[in-house]
């Protein structure tokens, strides 16, 4: 068993200090109890915290390392910007370039607008779909996280038109009243509220792979219902791709998925591990933005230099080298790995994964939904996570969140991986 003394006393200060002692709720461990663990530093695929430990990483800082922590590439950008000035408030080349690379890989963006973070990205895509439509209302699909903006922090409402009700103090009912909230991956229930309401709807917002009920791809049956809605109804698709952009593939998910939205917003891997975001999409809609348009967002530090930098250097490095086949075999010979190993010890398990995007559900599955994925064994899952880290394996922290694998992964990480599991699934 690893000692986290120094981890445990650096906690119970930052109790002090922090609400519930961190900046952001999943690093609290509230899913599988204990304290947190501080990390010291990071390199290649690997964590270290502060007493001293070593933990092979598979949350990646959930989802942005895709070329491992501390890549030659990426800090070699850094420390050239860094010298020349952190934020100027100005245009720079480097947006500019960030952008190119944005708009050539993935075919549904013709323009990009900067921020500073994935929350800031969506909240302001749908304004922006508000101003083109003209319209109020937005669907959004029940275990989709799309950040912390008001508008979408709700759950499905009772009433027979699923409009969303606040489920945080602080969010007004005034503010969820327009947000209608759907089961995903059931076009039955799209058809329905798009027939009740559907010239009402400014846009569809959705995970092409949700990451947090646990990684759900996208259906065909899905896929295909919201392109029958925008045709019919004259709605914006928006796919939050904060996540997934240039995770599962170069393109994005919607390359893999089989969909072209009108909108889609990005974030993690296209600031290299540095705080950003992004939204883009048609050009037609785009220049409703300020100042093109009369649609407003603004931000001090939107695509600032370090990020920006950052983003080129990981989206270059990935393009030149094309990690993605390895990453696919990666992902194939752990999901299978770990499969087998449960089934050996009668440990029900199921998984779903795209590419380097995976989860294990502790539960036979299968997990199409946030009402399936609830129905897994959450005790279960945090023995195996302590497990796991006493391993010297570092998996998400939460039954319902994502892993993730790095170009810094290799074959013998993923063998060390899956006898870590066999070693815990024994004690289950």
């Amino acid at each position: 068993m690893f000692d986290l003394t120094r981890s445990k006393e650096a906690f119970k200060h930052a109790l002090e200090l922090l609400p519930g002692g961190v900046n952001s709720p999943a690093r609290a461990f509230g899913a599988v109890g204990g304290n947190p663990i501080f990390i010291d530093h990071a390199e290649g695929a690997f964590l270290f915290d502060v007493d001293g430990n070593r933990y092979l990483d598979y949350v990646l800082s959930w989802g942005p390392m895709i070329l491992g922590h501390g890549h030659p590439a990426v800090i070699q950008a850094l420390e050239k910007v860094i010298k020349t000035g952190t934020s100027f408030g100005a245009p720079t080349l480097y947006e500019s370039r960030l952008a190119e690379l944005v708009i050539e890989a993935v075919e549904s963006v013709e323009m990009v607008r900067f921020v500073s973070s994935g929350t800031e990205a969506t909240m302001s895509a749908i304004r922006l779909a508000r101003g083109f439509t003209g319209r109020d209302k937005i669907v959004k699909f029940a275990g989709n996280y799309h950040g912390h903006s008001d508008s979408l922090l709700v759950a499905a409402g009772s009433s027979a038109a699923t409009f969303g009700v606040p489920n945080s103090p602080g969010v007004t009912a005034g503010t969820s009243k327009d947000t209608l909230v759907l089961p995903y991956n059931n076009p039955n229930a799209l058809f329905d509220v798009f027939e009740k309401c559907g010239s009402e709807i400014a846009c569809v917002i959705f995970e092409p792979v949700v990451g947090n009920m646990g990684c759900v791809p996208m259906n065909p049956e899905f896929r295909d219902a919201l392109t029958l809605v925008r045709e019919r109804y004259g709605t914006l698709l928006l796919c939050d791709e904060v996540m997934t952009g240039f995770r599962v593939a170069y393109a994005g998910a919607q390359s893999v998925i089989g969909i072209k939205p009108d909108l889609t917003t990005f974030g993690k891997i296209i600031g290299g591990g540095l705080p950003v975001g992004a939204y883009g999409g048609k050009r037609e809609i785009m220049k409703n933005v300020l100042p093109a348009g009369k649609v407003f967002q603004a931000g001090t530090l939107s695509g600032n230099p370090l990020a920006t930098a950052a983003g080129i250097a990981t989206l270059e490095t990935l393009k030149e080298t094309n990690p993605y086949p390895e990453l696919e075999l990666l992902g194939d010979k752990l999901e299978k790995g770990i499969m087998n190993a449960a089934d050996k010890h009668g440990v029900k398990l199921s998984a779903n994964r795209l590419a380097s995007m995976l989860t294990f559900f502790f539960q036979e599955g299968p997990v199409t939904d946030w009402d399936s994925a609830a129905r897994s064994d959450t005790k279960k899952f945090a023995d195996f996570f302590w497990s796991m880290i006493h391993q010297g394996i570092y998996f998400p922290c939460s039954q319902f969140e994502a892993m993730f694998i790095s170009a810094a992964h290799t074959t013998q990480d993923i063998d060390r991986t899956i006898a870590a599991a066999e070693n815990a699934f024994k004690s289950l």
